[in-house]
């Protein structure tokens, strides 16, 4: 991977973080705003630390790229429930109460420990070393289908269609409340809360954020609800329905105080996903079965 100082003088009119991206192919470009925001980033010998801010022609930009980090993280020989795999990427359903990668509070026991072992260390380095393989992740208490990749090439061939909305996700979710439309489309940009900092909220100057959603079942307590990402932002789901004044049942974050099925985190499945390979260009689609605590819960609730 690339490290050092990186120079380079603008020859057009961009975003900051779309430039260094379009010049340094080897990372992403949510990498480069990272950078950015721990100011390692130059404009003209000023630090910047807007991704946004706009480039003119003429502008000299300097990149700082650590060195790749050393890390604790080691391989640990965890059961995976894996749906498929090639020398490109692995397809996992990861069961719910597992962390995807290691954090604050949660070092080891991890899927970023359990693939480490069974790639034999075989991912892709794009996202640091914390998170080898991780292209995009589901929550710690969010179940369901996601997708690791093993090399550079393929991170960043999805990291561009997942940008282009050209990877469907498809999620199952239990809302609190009967929702009258049997379908519609949640459109509000979403950015961190200013008033509790774990959470996301819908905000005017949110990163555009689109929730399609469909009803399958409903109850007196509740709505299970299909729901398709456009766009995939930090909690989206839980952030948008609860912004429909709807929240996830078990939330442990956006409905606090509202569990009264005794549920152990939020009752939201990631359900299947479908994609073209971008290596041999054949289209794949996995799906998996609800879990057992989501059928469980089904059962419990209250036909209408």
């Amino acid at each position: 991977m690339v490290s050092g100082i990186k120079q380079f003088t603008s020859d057009c009119n961009s975003r900051l973080d779309v430039y260094i991206s379009s010049k340094i192919d080897s990372y992403t470009r949510s990498y480069f705003t990272g950078l950015i925001n721990d100011g390692k980033v130059r404009v003209n010998g000023k630090v910047i630390t807007k991704a946004g801010f706009k480039l003119g022609p003429g502008d000299v930009v300097i990149v700082d790229i650590p060195e790749p980090q050393n890390t604790e993280t080691v391989a640990q020989d965890i059961p995976l429930d894996i749906l498929y795999e090639d020398d490109d990427l692995i397809i996992i359903n990861k069961p719910q109460g597992m962390v995807v990668h290691p954090g604050a509070g949660h070092h080891d026991q991890t899927l970023v420990n359990a693939l480490l072992s069974h790639c034999e260390g075989k991912l892709s380095d794009i996202n640091g070393v914390i998170r080898p393989g991780i292209v995009h992740r589901i929550d710690k208490d969010t179940s369901g289908v996601m997708m690791a990749v093993k090399n550079n090439e393929t991170h960043l061939k999805i990291s561009d269609m997942m940008s282009r909305h050209e990877i469907e996700r498809v999620y199952r979710t239990v809302v609190y409340g009967v929702l009258s439309e049997d379908k519609g489309t949640i459109d509000a940009p979403i950015g961190r809360s200013s008033k509790d900092r774990r959470k996301m909220t819908v905000v005017p100057d949110g990163k555009p954020s689109i929730t399609h959603f469909e009803v399958m079942n409903r109850f007196r307590e509740g709505t299970d609800l299909k729901v398709v990402l456009e766009t995939g932002r930090t909690h989206q789901i839980r952030a948008h329905m609860t912004y429909i004044g709807h929240p996830v049942m078990g939330d442990p974050l956006y409905a606090a105080k509202r569990n009264p099925y005794g549920l152990e985190g939020q009752c939201l499945h990631s359900k299947s996903i479908r994609f073209i390979h971008p290596r041999t260009g054949k289209e794949l689609y996995f799906e998996t079965d609800l879990p057992q605590y989501y059928e469980d819960l089904l059962l419990r609730l209250s036909p209408l």
